[in-house]
């Protein structure tokens, strides 16, 4: 196994520990790296306008199509450490 990946596997479970929970738009990015780095690009339709939660998270994950499966790990992984404080 990868170091990065190693290191994105320890910071999903870090993530569950955080010291507060984040504000919305950090669950968003945390969701939508997350979702990035596991399955690459956002596919399927946008969900409509009575599903608030999953547009949200739809749209989250859409605004970083094309980045690369190890940016988005390392990005994930910065920004948890960033939260652990």
């Amino acid at each position: 196994m990868s170091d990065l990946k190693a290191k994105f596997e320890a910071a999903v479970a870090a993530s569950k520990n955080l010291p507060e929970r984040p504000d919305n738009q950090t669950l968003l990015k945390l969701y939508a790296l997350y979702k990035q780095a596991s399955s690459g690009d956002v596919d399927g339709k946008r969900p409509g306008f009575t599903d608030m939660v999953g547009r949200a998270k739809w749209d989250a994950w859409n605004e970083i199509k094309g980045t690369g499966s190890e940016t988005a790990m390392q990005q994930y992984v910065d920004l948890i450490e960033e939260l652990k404080g």
